[in-house]
Order: structure tokens, then sequence, then C-alpha cells
């Protein structure tokens, strides 16, 4: 990575200087943060139908439900990211994820849904607020190290999530009380906040850190963030599609068994998994434009592959590609937020993450707009034209960084 860039902050002294020993326990703890967020936000997915039949919502109250959960998340990235700039990641950290660890317990033992409604919205807060901070650690470790590793911290979201849904659902299977494995599930997110959270990086402006001087009003004016938001969108809009959209095509276009089907989802999400932990490496020797330009292209093909074959094997495949296309998007634009020259890493990173979070929230809804009006081969048609749209556009923005 290079520094030479006038729109690059360089490094801080502060984490370059750090012992060998200090620097791979924060690489570890952060993993470790990555690892327990996806692992509680599967959680809570995995417990979206109990909430239905536990509160008799219908669609629309569900909708609403759901809502909260990404109205709080909003609502933490646009006002915590100074605070969180202010305290340090470690303290945000800390307190980002035991308030999403308590509101998880609390989901299923509120006894209504009026009360539902604003434990859900404290429950994205914190999930955002820890997205925010350790993704701000994710960047200051990777400066520390003095190598890329924010694809693979990405990664470990990833395991964290399929662990947290094959787990649940085993224990759910065993007849263990859905509000007990919410429970325990936020039981080992507390204990693993605990005691990762002291080899957290601090993560606290010096008078040596370019970040020192950032402000509110130069992350809102910063024409850098909002190109690298941009992208960020159109890139989550193809990704929340296919997580929304991908089993829909299986079962209704290709005609797909209920057990392929579902195997559409688990393509994408395990060619995301390979991407993360590949993407260092790749981002290391041929630099950020040009491994997004080749996971971007790679995902267009994947999707129009799926559309114009479609048949299961590939069909799967496409969805396949396509996660491997995508899995670097976010950990590389990330890491390019949090070194935004004269903003400190939390600003940049809430703010590109905030765009982001509207695509992957829109995304499947104009999909499903555009399919009521045509067909669903034409609504996924969008997604294959993200992709080349951020293939296009992503190098350029990102060759000017020097990322």
């Amino acid at each position: 990575m290079s520094d030479h860039s006038p729109e690059l902050a360089p490094l801080p002294a502060v984490h370059r200087n750090l012992p060998a020993a200090a620097r791979n326990r924060a690489r570890n703890a952060t993993m470790a943060l990555f690892f327990i967020a996806g692992m509680v936000y599967a959680s809570w997915g995995v417990h979206v139908p109990t909430v239905r039949d536990k509160f008799h919502l219908s669609p629309a109250l569900l909708s609403i439900a759901l809502l909260a959960v990404a109205g709080g998340s909003i609502a933490a990235m646009a006002t915590n990211a100074k605070w969180i700039a202010r305290v340090g990641t470690r303290r945000a950290c800390l307190a980002g994820g035991l308030t999403m660890s308590l509101c998880a317990a609390l989901i299923l033992v509120v006894p209504f849904y009026w009360l539902l409604l604003p434990v859900l919205a404290l429950f994205g807060a914190g999930m955002a607020t820890l997205d925010v901070a350790m993704n701000a650690e994710a960047s200051a470790v990777e400066t520390a190290l003095a190598r890329p590793i924010m694809s693979t911290l990405h990664g470990m979201f990833s395991v964290g999530g399929m662990a947290g849904a094959a787990v649940g659902g085993a224990l759910l299977s065993r007849g263990m009380a859905p509000a007990l494995h919410l429970a325990l599930a936020a039981a080992v997110s507390a204990i693993v906040l605990l005691l990762a959270c002291p080899a957290v990086l601090p993560h606290v402006p010096h008078a040596d850190d370019p970040h020192h001087h950032g402000s509110r009003a130069n992350r809102w004016r910063s024409p850098v963030l909002w190109a690298l938001g941009a992208i960020a969108l159109i890139a989550l809009i193809a990704e929340g599609a296919m997580y929304d959209w991908a089993t829909v095509y299986m079962r209704d276009v290709v005609a797909a068994t209920p057990a392929l089907a579902s195997a559409a989802y688990a393509a994408f999400s395990g060619g995301m998994a390979a991407g993360r932990f590949a993407g260092d490496t790749v981002r290391a020797r041929f630099g950020a434009p040009q491994l997004v330009r080749a996971s971007a292209s790679l995902a267009c093909a994947g999707m129009i592959g799926a559309l114009l074959l479609p048949y299961s094997f590939a069909a799967l495949t496409g969805f396949a590609l396509m996660g491997l296309g995508l899995a670097n998007m976010m950990p590389v634009l990330f890491a390019a937020a949090a070194r935004v020259k004269g903003i400190h890493a939390a600003e940049g990173l809430a703010h590109v993450a905030g765009l982001a979070y509207f695509g992957l929230l829109f995304g499947p809804v104009v999909i499903g707009g555009v399919t009521q009006a045509t067909n669903l081969s034409i609504g996924l048609s969008i997604v294959a034209l993200c992709a080349a749209l951020v293939a296009f556009v992503g190098p350029k923005v990102l060759g000017r960084l020097r990322i």
C-alpha cells in the first residue's frame, strides 16, 4: 500500500512502532470481534420466523420489526462516528458489542411487540457501532502490520455467520428453547468481547495522527468519500439482491428442487467466504484497483452466465462466481475510507458504510419492482449492470487513492 497520494492519510507512527507481540494480539482480537459479530447477527436471523410466531405478526408488522433493526443501524452510523473517533475503537467495540449482545438476549424475552421494536432498534445500533469501530480497528491493524488484512477479517465475519446459523439450527433441532439459544449466543459474544477488547489498539487520535484534525464537516464535504460510498452502494445493491432473490430465481426460473434452490444461498455465501480469505494476498500483490476490476468483472460474468444458462449447475456456478467477485468490494472500500486524508477512520467508515447500507436495503426492492414490471431474469440483470459499473468506476477512484 502506497502512502504518497494527496488523498490518502500517511500512516500514524503510533501504530507503526508497536511491538510485534502487540500487533499480533490486536490482529487476533480483531478477528474474534468480526467472528462474534457475524455469529450474533446470524443467530438473530435464525429467529426471524420465531419472532413472527411469538408475536403473531402479519407480514407488514414483521417488516416494521426488521426496519427497526435497519433504522437503528443507520441512525448509529449517522451519529456515532464522532464519538467513536473521540473515545477510540477499544471502548467503542466494547460498548457497541455489549449493547448488541444484551439486546439479542432480550429479543425473545420481551412480552409485547411495542417493547420489541426499541430492543431491535438498539440491537441494530449496537451492531452498527461495533461494525464501524471494528473496521476502524481493522484499518489500524493493517497499518501496524504493514500488509493487507481487511479481507481476511471480513472473511471471519462470514465464518461467524455460517457458524451462528449452523449451531443455531442444530441446537433448535435438538429442542433447545429459542430464547435460551439467543441468550447463549449473547453470553458467548459478551465473553469474547471482554477477553478480546483489552488487546484491541486504542486508535485514539494522537498528535502525530493525521486523523486528529479531521472534523465532522469534512466528512460530508469530501468528494472522495462520496465516490467511495457510491461504489459501495452499487456493490451492495448487487449483494443484497443475491441474498434475497437467488433462491427465488432457482425455484421460479430454473425450476430446481427445493434442496437445489436453497443451495443458491450456500453457493453465493461460500464463494464470498473463499474470496475474502484470498483477497488480501491478491491486493498485496496486484493492488486494490486491479483486485476490484478483476473481482467485479468476475461477478458480472457469473451473473450473466446464470441468466443466460438457466440450468441448476450453471446457475449455481454463476452464483458462486458472484460471491467470489463481490467478496472483496467492501473490505477494499472500507480500507480506503478509513484512510482518507483529514478524516478520522471512524467517520470515513461510517459515511461509506451508511451509503452502502442503503444499497443493501433497497437493492432487493429495486429488483422486485423491475421483476414485477417485467420478469425476474430482467430484474436480476441489474445485478450484472451494477458489477459492470463497479468494474469500470472502482479502479479509477481507488487508483487516485493508490491504496
